[in-house]
């Protein structure tokens, strides 16, 4: 199935009904299908090749719900971009990506200014939003014609681009097809029950896949109504959530989080909401708890997945408890397994890698050939992230490969030092990484946040450590801090907490 096939045939079935609702407006099916023709045939107009990348950086708003189908009707590549990008930031991914026209928005001219004379490829700027000197995007598209493109296009010709969050490096652009996309569309819509009735929350930030790929294009797909929330807040998504009748969402632990601990919290607020999708993020079980005492009608749904291979498990509640700390099983369509060094499945609480193939796997990291060969070990994709599966097929993650700390020859996993620290009451959220150390070569150290009122002291974070986990396990630090440094979808960037301590050590050596 092709993008634009999926607002096509919805718009034929509710031409008439909310495709997108935002800051109080609503564009219908008939009409998302109308400006998405008119987005197509204006990218055609301006010389737009197939392949050719057009890239946004902007808000959750109507214009990126246009521009995300008009641009895979026009046969060319949506380059997803992140508004938290610095300029010199903006400009390595522009540059990367051959980025030729760039829709942004004019809460992000500053940074486009900062770096336009410095973009060689770029031929077209489109303001979305307020006033400037770059044509509006309203504009732009509103003499073009309404008709479907005749443009041919192939289920297996690229359409979007999205650029890693950055967690372990340099961002990379994961180049995908209609077929990559459309596959997990279809996860998503069975998985997590999207269905026509459903007004679906896009609350975290659209440039990303799991708001783009993983909540918006299955919501169309099903011709579900998507409220998109433009800036986070709790005050904001509960207002959104009121007065849209959301019945459904994805959202990273964090936000779950500020949601149950909010001093404002009224359940009147979420009365239609029934369906939580999360991942991103372990999701802390006080969360979980507090979740399904505050909000007993939710039902959460956890999701386990990459930007470059969409979603891959489900954990689905009627599972709960009894496979609670598992991240689910393989979804229906498509394949995961768990292997060793040498590409054969694991035996049942084996340790071993996750890994995936088919259809739902993308084409390539762009103009990156050493790395995308590299992604590919033994036939199958490589998620770098280390698991265990059970005689039933639920996998339990442990670590991720590039975060394994080896202190005196052992193999120590972050995320079970983490695990031990989230069962303390105090806690709120927690990180562990390796620093260095002249004796052993690297030792844990943990930062973490308390919860509102919490509090702990190192010693005895350390102690609760020790009482659980192997002593060579116990972290050697314990930092409390006020909030870590996040991606987009909620991630902790455990490099940036990381590299102080080993630029440290360099400069020593």
């Amino acid at each position: 199935m092709l993008t634009g096939d999926m607002l096509r045939r919805s718009a034929e079935r509710f031409p008439t009904k909310p495709a997108i609702l935002w800051q109080g407006t609503a564009l219908s099916y008939g009409d998302l299908n109308r400006d998405a023709n008119r987005l197509a045939n204006t990218l055609l107009g301006e010389g737009l090749q197939k392949g050719g990348k057009v890239g946004i950086i902007s808000r959750n708003r109507t214009e990126y719900g246009v521009t995300f189908f008009g641009v895979a009707r026009s046969g060319g590549v949506l380059v997803n971009i992140s508004v938290l990008y610095a300029p010199e930031e903006l400009e390595f991914v522009l540059n990367k990506a051959d980025v030729e026209i760039l829709l942004y928005e004019d809460a992000f001219a500053d940074k486009v200014a900062a770096v336009r004379d410095r973009l060689p490829k770029l031929r077209k700027l489109v303001r979305i939003g307020g006033a400037g000197d770059d044509i509006g995007f309203d504009a732009w598209i509103a003499a073009a014609a309404t008709d479907y493109p005749a443009v041919e296009i192939d289920e297996d010709d690229p359409f979007c681009m999205t650029y890693t969050g950055g967690t372990t490096g340099r961002p990379k652009g994961v180049l995908c097809s209609h077929r990559n996309r459309a596959v997990t569309a279809h996860t998503v819509m069975v998985e997590e029950a999207i269905d026509e009735r459903d007004v679906v929350g896009i609350v975290t930030p659209l440039f990303h896949v799991a708001a783009l790929n993983i909540m918006f294009q299955p919501a169309v797909l099903a011709g579900a109504t998507t409220t998109l929330l433009g800036k986070w807040s709790v005050e904001n998504f509960a207002a959104m959530a009121r007065e849209t009748g959301m019945t459904a969402a994805f959202m990273v632990p964090t936000q779950v989080a500020m949601v149950v601990s909010d001093d404002a919290f009224d359940p009147a607020n979420y009365a239609a909401w029934r369906k939580l999708s999360f991942a991103g993020a372990p999701m802390p079980d006080w969360v979980q708890r507090d979740m399904m005492e505050k909000l007993p009608d939710v039902r959460m749904t956890q999701i386990y997945g990459q930007s470059e291979m969409g979603v891959l498990t489900s954990l689905r509640h009627w599972y709960l408890p009894e496979k609670l700390g598992s991240i689910g099983r393989q979804c229906y369509n498509v394949d995961v397994a768990v292997l060793d060094t040498e590409g054969r499945q694991v035996a049942p609480g084996e340790i071993g890698e996750l890994a995936s193939r088919g259809d739902n796997v993308m084409l390539e990291y762009y103009n990156e050939p050493e790395q995308t060969a590299s992604f590919w070990k033994h036939g199958w994709a490589l998620t770098g992230d280390v698991g265990t599966i059970d005689e039933d097929g639920f996998v339990t993650l442990i670590d991720r490969s590039k975060d394994m700390i080896i202190s005196g020859g052992e193999n120590i996993y972050p995320k079970e030092i983490e695990n031990v620290l989230y069962a303390h009451e105090a806690v709120g959220e927690c990180a562990v990484f390796g620093i260095p150390d002249d004796k052993w070569g690297e030792v844990p150290a943990a930062y973490l946040t308390l919860k509102p009122g919490a509090e702990a002291t190192e010693d005895a974070l350390v102690e609760h450590c020790a009482a659980h986990l192997a002593r060579f396990k116990r972290p050697r630090l314990v930092k409390f801090v006020e909030s870590f440094p996040k991606t987009p979808i909620g991630k902790i960037q455990k490099n940036v907490l990381r590299e102080p301590y080993w630029t440290k050590r360099e400069k020593k050596i």
